[in-house]
C-alpha cells in the first residue's frame, strides 16, 4: 500500500489548515506481486480433513471454505473493492507513534455534527460503508439534510492500513485517547462516537474518560469497560423475560471464546499460521462472521462471498492479523480502570440499538445504573455485525439519538 504524493481533492473531502498541516492522503494501491503470490498460495492449500461437522460444530465447514475459495480463485475481484474504498477521501497520520488510517467524509447539510464510527475484530473500517452515505448525505438517501454528520471511520492501531504498529501497549481505553487527538486535528473539539465490538467498548469508555468530549454516545452492544478484569453483570440484573440474554452471554463464553483466550495470551504463535496462510485466515475469520451474525447457519443470507473476502483480503493484504489479535493482549494485560467513581459510569448521554441475535447485551437494569441512558431501541432481527447486518436500524437510530440531543 502506498500514500499518495498528490490527491484530487474529492467534493466533501476536508479542507481545514489543520488537516492539511498533519495528514495525508492515502489511497490504496495493493502491488500486483502481492495478488499473484496470494493466487498461489490458495492454489497450494493443502486442505485439512473434515467429517461430521456439517453444522460447523468442530469450527468452519471446510466444503463451504473450499467452495469459498474456489470462488476467491476464479471469480473475486479486488480490484473492483479497491476502487470502492478509494472512491472516499482516506487519510493516514500518526499519534504518539502509533499510524492511524482513516476515511473522512464531510457532510452535506446546514451544520453537520462530527461522528466518529469505531470498528471491531474481526472487523474493518469498511464494514460501514453502507452507512457512510446515509449519514454524511441524509438528503440524497431519503432524509433529512439537518441529520447530517461529517464522518471520521478510522481503522483501529494495528487493523488493516493503521499499521505497521509496531508500538505496544495499546488497546481499547487507549485507543479513545488517540480519538479524541485525531478529532482535535480535524479540528473537532466535541464530537458524535458509534462503535461496535471493540467500537463499542471505545465508545463507551469515550462516554467515561471524557464526557466533555463527546455530545454523545452509541452502540449496539453492551458490556462492562472492565470485562477483561473480570466485570460482568450480577445474574440477579436480569429480569425474568431477559433470560435468553444471560443464556446467550454464558453460551459465548463457553463455547465461542477460545480465540479470545488464544489471543489475549499467546497471539503471536497464532500470527505465525494466519499471517502465512490465506485459507487458514479465512478459516479464522469466517467462522466468526458466521457464528455472530443473524443468518440461522447460512453465512451468505447475510454476506455475500465478495463481502465476505473483502474483510478477509484487508486484513490480508496488511498484513495485520498478529497486530489486530495482540488488541485483545493488550487489554487483558492493561486492563481498564474507571478515572472517576461516579454513577452512571458513562456519564455522556447514552443510545443503545438492541438487536436480538447481540452476542453480547447486558440486561436493562444494569443498563440503567451503567449508562446515562437516554434512548434504547429494541429491534426484530440482527447481530453483532450491526451496521453491516442492519445497516438501516444503525442509521435510523443514530440519526434519531443524536438529534434528541440538539
Amino acid at each position: 500500500m502506498e500514500e499518495a504524493s498528490s490527491v484530487e481533492t474529492p467534493e466533501h473531502a476536508p479542507t481545514r489548515p489543520q488537516e492539511r498541516d498533519n495528514m495525508e492522503p492515502f489511497r490504496v494501491d495493493v502491488p500486483d506481486d502481492v495478488l499473484n503470490d496470494l493466487q498461489t498460495r490458495l492454489k497450494l492449500t493443502r486442505w485439512t480433513d473434515d467429517f461430521a461437522n456439517e453444522s460447523w460444530q468442530y469450527g468452519t465447514n471446510t466444503a463451504y471454505l473450499k467452495d469459498l475459495v474456489s470462488y476467491w480463485i476464479a471469480s473475486y475481484d479486488w480490484r473492483e473493492h479497491e476502487r470502492a474504498i478509494n472512491a472516499y477521501p482516506q487519510f493516514r497520520t500518526e499519534i504518539d507513534g502509533v499510524p492511524i488510517h482513516f476515511i473522512h467524509v464531510r457532510g452535506n447539510g446546514p451544520h453537520p455534527k462530527p461522528l466518529i464510527l469505531s470498528h471491531g475484530w474481526p472487523w474493518t473500517f469498511w464494514e460501514y460503508h453502507k452507512v457512510i452515505g446515509p449519514l454524511s448525505d441524509p438528503g440524497s438517501h431519503g432524509g433529512d439534510p439537518a441529520d447530517a454528520f461529517d464522518l471520521v471511520v478510522p481503522s483501529l492501531p494495528g487493523y488493516g492500513f493503521s499499521t505497521p504498529l509496531r508500538k505496544p501497549g495499546v488497546n481499547f481505553w487507549r485507543t479513545s485517547g488517540l480519538w479524541v487527538t485525531l478529532m482535535e486535528r480535524l479540528g473537532y473539539p466535541r464530537f458524535a462516537a458509534h462503535g461496535a465490538d471493540w467500537g463499542a467498548l471505545i465508545t463507551a469508555d469515550l462516554g467515561h474518560r471524557y464526557p466533555e468530549r463527546v455530545m454523545g454516545v452509541h452502540f449496539p452492544m453492551t458490556l462492562p469497560l472492565d470485562l477483561f478484569s473480570g466485570g460482568v453483570p450480577a445474574p440477579e440484573d436480569y429480569d425474568a423475560d431477559e433470560a435468553p440474554l444471560s443464556a446467550r452471554l454464558q453460551n459465548f463464553f463457553a463455547t465461542e471464546s477460545a480465540y479470545s483466550a488464544l489471543q489475549s495470551t499467546k497471539p503471536q504463535t497464532i500470527a505465525a499460521a494466519l499471517n502465512d496462510s490465506p485459507v487458514g485466515l479465512a478459516s479464522w475469520i469466517l467462522e466468526k462472521q458466521r457464528s455472530w451474525s443473524d443468518c440461522n447457519g447460512d453465512v451468505e443470507t447475510r454476506f455475500n462471498k465478495d463481502d465476505l473476502l473483502t474483510t478477509i483480503m484487508i486484513y490480508w493484504i496488511t498484513q495485520s492479523y498478529g497486530t489486530s489479535a495482540r488488541y485483545y493482549y493488550e487489554a487483558a494485560h492493561d486492563p481498564w480502570a474507571p478515572v472517576h467513581d461516579r454513577v452512571p459510569v458513562v456519564e455522556a448521554p447514552v443510545g443503545i440499538s438492541v438487536l436480538p441475535e447481540e452476542i453480547c447485551c447486558a440486561p436493562r437494569r444494569w443498563a440503567e445504573r451503567y449508562y446515562n441512558l437516554k434512548q434504547r431501541r429494541y429491534h426484530s432481527s440482527g447481530g453483532h455485525f450491526a451496521a453491516w447486518e442492519e445497516p438501516q436500524t444503525i442509521i435510523t437510530d443514530v440519526r434519531d439519538f443524536f438529534r434528541s440531543l440538539n
